[in-house]
């Protein structure tokens, strides 16, 4: 969304008017909001939706996450890995919007699971064996407790693992566990 920027700086009233007159462009905050919105709006959607928020939920829940940095920029405070941060917020207000809506933190039927499995088959027979495989997988995923699932996502979304660690308010070590189980039980599954 290349107008971002301007959406945002419109959004924002409590902005001092001069500020606003004085001509100057973009402030770092608001090139920083930018520049980050343009790099993690789709991860932090595909997250959110992961968690089984509907999509209009997901897409408040990013305005508000973007919203919330550049307040969080705009005040001066720690800029110490923004990428963990957002997905942190992203998360936080994700189960804050399920516990209001009265659902409980489930995982959606249409993890994208093909990105676990091998490359694509043009055989049919092939074919139906990976619809089997991407199957199995979305149980397997579908029966991870949340914590492992969501270590899971943000992994697939391309997270380090302190970045994990971070947004979930986890310890490195319960991340790397937490992953080595979940990919331990896709294996197993594979194998099957």
């Amino acid at each position: 969304m290349p107008g971002f920027a301007r959406e945002l700086a419109g959004w924002l009233l409590y902005q001092p008017a001069r500020e606003r007159e004085s001509g100057r462009g973009p402030s770092a905050a608001e090139a920083e909001v930018s520049r980050l919105f343009d790099e993690l709006r789709a991860p932090l959607l595909r997250y959110l939706i992961s968690l089984g928020l509907p999509v209009p939920d997901g897409e408040d829940i990013v305005q508000e996450v973007f919203l919330a940095l550049f307040r969080h920029l705009r005040q001066e405070k720690p800029r110490d890995n923004l990428r963990a941060w957002i997905f942190r917020v992203g998360h936080n207000l994700a189960l804050k919007r399920r516990k209001q809506n009265g659902r409980p933190m489930e995982a959606l039927d249409g993890f994208p699971v093909e990105a676990l499995c091998a490359d694509p088959m043009p055989n049919p027979e092939e074919s139906t064996e990976r619809n089997h495989r991407q199957a199995r997988l979305q149980a397997v995923v579908r029966a991870l407790p949340d914590r492992d699932r969501c270590c899971l996502y943000l992994r697939a979304e391309g997270l380090r693992y302190r970045e994990i660690a971070e947004a979930l308010e986890m310890s490195l070590g319960a991340v790397s566990m937490s992953l080595t189980r979940s990919l331990a039980r896709l294996s197993r599954s594979i194998g099957e």
